[in-house]
């Protein structure tokens, strides 16, 4: 089990990379765009600052969390408090996603009526509903973990 954990901590590890990337490069050049396409609103490139490095915090904690349990896992304490937990950091934080990305989504609408691209609105939306896709899957999955280990403490104490 060892190995399978080492190569899902190196790809949660690698899926920071794109982002911090994407950080670094693009977010500025989306803010002087957002700037230059609408000139009357020249300040909304800091709410797009705003918006999308303050979206990158939640998602690293998330990824510190997914490596905690997958350690967790190594250590055989999958089906642990601590576990749990995790999985609900990772909820939260795919909600806090979710909620900055659909706090930026007027300002995509407004880009659509500028270039008269109804399309940019469902690029907006990407971002949202893979984020809340996580949330439920985190969701869900600490739900049954959390259901294991109360079967789990009910067989240990009958036995």
């Amino acid at each position: 089990m060892k190995r399978e954990t080492l190569f899902l901590k190196l790809a949660v590890i690698l899926m920071g990379f794109p982002v911090l990337a994407l950080c670094i490069f693009l977010v500025p050049e989306l803010g002087n765009i957002a700037a230059k396409l609408l000139p009357e609103f020249a300040y909304i490139k800091y709410p797009v600052f705003i918006a999308f490095y303050a979206s990158a915090i939640p998602f690293y904690f998330a990824l510190y969390q997914a490596i905690n349990l997958l350690s967790y896992i190594d250590k055989n304490e999958a089906f642990s408090e601590l576990s749990v937990k995790a999985l609900r950091k990772i909820k939260y934080c795919a909600v806090t996603i979710t909620s900055l990305h659909v706090l930026v989504l007027p300002l995509f609408y407004l880009f659509a009526e500028k270039d008269d691209a109804p399309g940019v609105i469902f690029v907006g939306l990407v971002v949202p509903f893979a984020s809340m896709v996580v949330a439920v899957f985190a969701a869900v999955l600490q739900k049954l973990l959390k259901n294991a280990i109360d079967i789990k403490s009910e067989n240990d104490l009958t036995v």
